[in-house]
C-alpha cells in the first residue's frame, strides 16, 4: 500500500503538489555488507515500543500538569507549568506525527519508496523532526530563563511575568520554529532520506541546493545555543542559595533533570551535524557501496546512534517530570534515610560485637600471661 501526503492534493492542481514535494531527495540507498548487517538487528518492535512509552509518559505528564495548574497553591509556578505542559504536548505530537511513518517503513521492508513515491512524506517527516526538535530545545531554555528570573528578580517576576505573557511567548516561539522548518518547502534547504532509509532529516552534504548549508548550520547553531542558554541559566540560578529557599525544590530538580536529558540526547547530533556539514558529508552516502572510508563508516554509525538519542528525548522528558515530583522525592528520601539508618545501626551493632570480642581476647591474653608467670614462680 502506497501512502503519501500528496495523494489527497492531486485534485487541487499540480502547483501545490510540486511546492510540497520540492527540495526532497529520495535517491535509492544501496545496502552494503557493513551497514545492512547492523540495520537487520532492529525490528519493528523497537519503534512501536518507543511510541507506546512516549505516548503513555506524555499523556500522564499532561494530566498531572493540568491538575497542578488548577491548584491555587501553585500560582507562582503557573508559568513553569505552562512551559512543561507545552513540552509534554510537543513531545506527544512529535511521537504521533513521526512514529507511525517509521513503523510503516519498517513494515514495508525499510523501503521508503514503497510508501512515498512522490517524496512528500519525506518532506512532512523532515518538517516534523525540525519543528518538534527545536521546540523542545527552546522550551527547555524558556523554563530555565523563567526559573532564573523568578529566583534572581522575584519582585519584577511577580509584577510582570503573567501567564498571559507566557502564553504569548510560547505561541510566537512555536510559529517562528514552524516557519523555519518550512523553509525547505519554500526552496531554501533540503530534506533528504537518511540511512538506513527509515527517516528523513536535513541534508548536511549537498551544497548545490540553494541555502542548504545555511539552513543546516542554522539548525545546529540554534540547538547548541539553546543548550548553552539552558546550562548557563541553571548554573547562574543555582548560586542564589537564599532565593532558592523561597521556591519549591521540585521545579528545580525537574529542570535539572530535563537539562541533563537534553544535553545527553541532543549534543551528539548537533555537534556531529556541524562536523558533517564541514566535511560535506551526508548520512545518505552511508548506503552507497562507494562509501569505503573507515572514518566515514564510523560517522555513519555514530549519526544513526545520535538521531536515536535525540528521538529518546521525547520519551524521557515526561518521565523526568513524573519521577521527580515532590511526593516521589519525599518517599525516596524516606526510604534512603531508612536504609542509611539500618546500615548505621548494623555498623554500630557489628562494632559493638567486635569490641566485645576484642575485649574478650585481651582478657584471655592477660589470663594466659598471668598463668605463665604463676607457673614460672612455682
Amino acid at each position: 500500500m502506497t501512502i503519501g501526503c500528496c495523494s489527497s492534493l492531486q485534485g487541487s492542481g499540480t502547483t501545490v503538489q510540486e511546492m510540497l514535494c520540492s527540495n526532497v531527495s529520495l535517491a535509492p540507498l544501496e545496502n552494503n555488507n557493513v551497514n545492512d548487517s547492523a540495520c537487520r538487528t532492529v525490528s519493528v518492535g523497537f519503534p512501536i515500543t518507543m511510541m507506546v512509552t512516549g505516548l503513555v509518559g506524555n499523556s500522564l505528564a499532561l494530566i498531572l500538569v493540568y491538575v497542578s495548574y488548577r491548584r491555587k497553591e501553585n500560582r507562582r509556578k503557573k508559568s513553569f507549568l505552562l512551559c512543561i505542559g507545552s513540552l509534554a504536548l510537543t513531545d506527544l505530537f512529535g511521537q504521533l506525527m513521526t512514529s507511525p511513518i517509521v513503523i510503516s517503513v519498517y513494515r514495508a521492508g525499510r523501503k521508503w519508496e514503497n510508501i512515498d513515491t512522490d517524496g512528500c512524506l519525506c518532506s512532512f517527516f523532515g518538517v516534523c523532526m525540525t519543528t518538534f526538535g527545536l521546540c523542545a530545545l527552546f522550551l527547555a531554555s524558556a523554563m530555565a530563563i523563567e526559573r532564573a528570573m523568578a529566583i534572581t528578580n522575584p519582585h519584577w517576576y511577580s509584577n510582570h511575568m503573567k501567564t498571559s505573557v507566557t502564553k504569548q511567548i510560547l505561541g510566537v516561539m512555536f510559529l517562528l520554529v514552524l516557519l523555519f522548518a518550512l523553509l525547505p518547502i519554500a526552496g531554501v534547504g533540503e530534506y533528504q532520506k537518511q540511512w538506513p532509509g527509515t527517516w528523513c532529516f536535513i541534508s548536511t552534504g549537498d551544497s548545490k541546493v540553494p541555502g542548504n548549508t545555511v539552513f543546516a548550520v542554522t539548525f545546529a547553531a540554534l540547538g547548541i545555543f539553546s543548550l548553552l542558554v539552558t546550562l548557563s541559566c541553571n548554573s547562574g540560578a543555582s548560586q542564589s542559595s537564599k532565593q532558592w529557599e523561597r521556591l519549591t525544590t521540585e521545579t528545580v530538580i525537574q529542570l535539572m533533570g530535563i537539562m541533563c536529558v537534553l544535553l545527553i540526547c541532543w549534543s551528539p547530533l548537533l555537534v556531529l551535524m556541524l562536523k558533517m556539514i564541514y566535511n560535506q558529508m551526508s548520512s545518505h552516502e552511508c548506503g552507497l557501496s562507494s562509501t569505503a572510508n573507515t572514518s566515514r563508516t564510523l560517522d555513519c554509525n555514530f549519526f544513526l546512534t545520535a538521531i536515536r538519542l535525540a528521538s529518546l528525548n521525547q520519551i524521557l522528558d515526561p518521565w523526568v517530570y513524573l519521577l521527580l515530583r515532590e511526593i516521589l522525592l519525599r518517599k525516596f528520601c524516606i526510604v534512603a534515610n531508612a536504609v542509611s539508618n539500618c546500615s548505621t545501626e548494623d555498623q554500630k551493632g557489628t562494632q559493638t560485637v567486635l569490641d566485645a570480642l576484642n575485649k574478650q581476647n585481651q582478657n584471655g591474653n592477660k589470663l594466659d600471661s598471668q598463668n605463665l608467670n604463676d607457673g614460672e614462680f612455682q
